[in-house]
């Protein structure tokens, strides 16, 4: 069994009608990246706190921090940018969650992504002995234009910092969005590192993101592959279905449970129970 979660800010700023919707959907975990129109980074404790108690109030629970860290470029400074890790180490404590999501550097543009691969190196090993030290895992995303987009740099990083702290979230919409061939070359070599799943479907054709199974994810094959080696973590909706931005994304209420029905037919298609 698995359990489903959502990016609940696609859904609205509002925090009572995310809870609304979502329960309406069956699903009563939060990747929590906004609310009020405000980063999960920017909140003050006294918000951490209301949030804390207003979700308790109604039984969800947060399953990640979607937190933005590691979205700056490579070049960028990142003794400044190590107070946000920290800052995202104790939100997550605070709302008794032990993934906090992350990524691997913008890379300058026309540069050789591996011409910067020992800075990145650094910055993730940096990043991830914080989250040992805490007892958190990282949740490496394979978002497009940063060192791991593809599949070969999401292996070479995931094996480099070979940690039990680093681990990663599995998003077919932005491998096909870099060229990848999801279920023929990234979910085979990335399989053994995957404890997340970002649901969001992409058609290589019209160019945009779609409801899982309607574009080229290959969502009923890495579906019953997951299936068949007993996946029981998270599968958490990040739908973009009206507007995918560089930090955010937004669907609305009724194209969210647009993309919530189409996730869950298919998991009813391949017997996997939620």
């Amino acid at each position: 069994m698995i359990e489903l979660s959502a990016f609940a800010d696609e859904i609205s700023k509002d925090l009572t009608e995310q809870m609304d919707v979502l329960e309406e959907e069956g699903i009563k975990y939060i990747e929590l990246r906004a609310v009020w129109g405000t980063n999960v980074l920017k909140f003050t404790d006294d918000e951490v706190a209301t949030i804390k108690e207003e979700i308790g109030k109604r039984g969800f629970k947060i399953s990640a921090i979607g937190s933005p860290l590691g979205k700056i470029m490579i070049t960028d400074d990142f003794d400044a940018h190590l107070k946000d890790v920290e800052r995202a180490i104790k939100v997550a404590k605070e709302l008794e969650t032990q993934y906090i999501r992350v990524f691997s550097f913008f890379i300058p543009e026309r540069e050789e992504p591996t011409r910067y691969r020992s800075e990145v190196m650094a910055r993730m090993k940096a990043m991830v002995q914080m989250a040992e030290d805490a007892g958190i895992v990282l949740l490496h995303e394979n978002e497009k234009k940063i060192y791991g987009d593809i599949t070969e740099r999401c292996v070479d990083l995931l094996g480099t910092i070979d940690s039990k702290s680093l681990r990663a979230t599995f998003d077919p919409a932005n491998f096909l969005q870099c060229g990848v061939k999801v279920y023929e070359d990234a979910y085979p070599k990335l399989e053994d590192y995957i404890e997340y799943m970002h649901i969001k479907d992409y058609s290589i054709e019209k160019k945009q993101v779609t409801v899982a199974g309607e574009g080229d994810g290959d969502f009923k094959e890495i579906l019953s592959a997951l299936k068949s080696r007993n996946y029981k973590g998270f599968m958490s909706l990040e739908p973009h279905l009206s507007h995918a931005g560089g930090f955010s994304g937004f669907s609305g209420p009724e194209l969210f449970r647009l993309a919530s029905r189409g996730l869950k037919k298919l998991l009813d298609e391949v017997g996997y129970n939620y």
